[in-house]
């Protein structure tokens, strides 16, 4: 079977007061990626502390952790998330400075969702609106063709995997794409307390099979997340391992009554891999599973 391809999530919105294990820093993110990779994840996502950076200032702010990461792996497959701003170029534009010192993977978010948390009352409270248009994902398709950057693409609803098939059957979609396929889990990621505000499908066997059913017929690789739960204790890893797809863990996703940190996680999936009989992917089998441009 196809080496199962491991992305590791560090950091996202999850503070150091809701788990003392997450990294922050350039230099706390540099070592835990490295060690990461050591402990089986092929690909490596963070966040920088604030969003608001945009242009080189939030590229330079990456870079502080990634170039250290690329010196000593450059077949590292790192990439970093969105910006906050007024437009599509304002929350991606860092990606061209990244992509020109060595990043390989960009966000390539094809779709809207409203992510919010849970009010007193049980019904939505505090929301942010995470809106990309029809004409913002035809703009990251051209900026990631352009920067030769593999789309790494989340899934938060299953319009967002329609939009990304109809890329990919008119041919316009960028090499090296990545569907991570995020199931709403039982803790809010935005707060990490437990409710039922969540977006998308649930972590469930049934919610996987609507998805692999949108995806008969295409070649793109796919993972499974547990946004605001346990990727393993949900047994999304197990049918992913199983089924040949790949796995998405880390604290960004992690929700639960647990404190674990980033290397127990990767561990866990590790573990499953192994029992299963599937090797683990290096980076540099995950750039070819992907066929990634650069």
């Amino acid at each position: 079977m196809q080496p199962l391809i491991i992305e590791a999530a560090l950091n996202g919105a999850t503070p150091k007061s809701r788990n003392p294990n997450t990294p922050i820093t350039p230099a706390e993110l540099t070592s835990e990626a490295l060690a990461a990779m050591h402990a089986g994840a092929a690909i490596v996502h963070t966040h920088i502390e604030r969003m608001d950076l945009t242009g080189d200032a939030s590229a330079n702010r990456y870079l502080e952790a990634y170039a250290p990461i690329l010196a000593q792996r450059p077949d590292a497959i790192l990439w970093g998330t969105v910006a906050t701003g007024p437009d599509v170029e304002a929350r991606f534009g860092h990606y061209r400075q990244l992509a020109r010192a060595g990043v390989r993977m960009g966000a390539f978010d094809p779709g809207s969702v409203n992510l919010g948390t849970q009010g007193p009352d049980g019904l939505p409270g505090a929301s942010v609106l995470y809106a990309t248009t029809y004409r913002d994902i035809a703009w990251l398709a051209q900026l990631h063709e352009q920067e030769r950057l593999g789309p790494a693409i989340a899934i938060y609803e299953p319009g967002w995997l329609r939009t990304t098939l109809a890329y990919e059957k008119a041919g316009k979609l960028p090499a090296g794409a990545f569907v991570k396929l995020y199931f709403g889990g039982r803790y809010n990621f935005l707060d990490g307390k437990r409710g039922e505000i969540t977006f998308g499908l649930p972590p469930t066997e049934r919610a996987l099979d609507a998805y692999l059913e949108l995806l008969e017929g295409s070649t793109l690789p796919w993972a499974v997340a547990a946004i605001g739960d346990d990727v393993v204790e949900t047994g999304l890893a197990q049918l992913a391992i199983e089924r040949g797809g790949h796995v998405r863990v880390g604290l960004e996703d992690f929700g639960g009554e647990r404190l674990p940190g980033n290397l127990e996680l990767i561990e866990e999936v590790v573990a499953l891999a192994e029992k299963a009989g599937r090797p683990v992917a290096t980076p540099n089998e995950a750039a070819g599973i992907l066929k990634l441009p650069r």
